[in-house]
């Protein structure tokens, strides 16, 4: 039986030591895959093919398992993120409240569908499924602040701001 080589960090960006502190504390262990990831996802704001192979190789699991696991959760992107992000309380008060109105509006001035990020790169819009402010809904964060009962027009406002930065 021959002795595993974890492979070398992807580069010497100080981020990398933070994910590899996450495999290290797991015994690079292959349940610490979601963990892994996530920390991944939360030091470079996404996961590029690069990011995941070091991954895989580094836990022993199979890229088609670690690409299974990107591509099921909703949580984790493929692509960067925008300069700013939007994200739309999807919860049932924020939807009683009006948040396909506020969805509807972000789209049409944005020109982009949920999920994605303007060509400029500057604003990504996202849906969350609760956001655990349901008694001042609708809720929208902006670059993750939250704003209660917000209206089409104070999220196009905040858009707008976003536009002329």
């Amino acid at each position: 039986m021959s002795a595993f080589t974890l492979p070398p960090l992807p580069s010497d960006d100080k981020r990398w030591k933070i994910v590899n502190g996450t495999m290290r504390k797991n015994g690079y262990a292959r349940h610490a895959l979601i963990e892994t990831l996530h920390t991944v996802q939360s030091s470079f704001g996404y996961l590029d093919d690069d990011a995941i192979r070091f991954v895989a190789r580094s836990l022993r699991v199979p890229l088609s398992q670690a690409y299974g696991v990107v591509t099921f959760y909703h949580y984790f992107s493929l692509k960067p993120p925008g300069k700013h992000t939007m994200t739309i309380c999807a919860g049932t008060a924020c939807y009683i409240k009006g948040t396909d109105k506020l969805v509807a509006a972000a789209q049409e001035h944005l020109g982009i569908c949920m999920g994605q990020t303007t060509r400029d790169g500057n604003i990504s819009l996202m849906t969350a499924r609760c956001v655990g402010a349901c008694s001042r809904a609708p809720v929208v964060l902006s670059d993750g602040e939250v704003a209660g009962e917000v209206t089409s027009d104070q999220l196009l406002a905040q858009l707008e701001r976003w536009a002329v930065e």
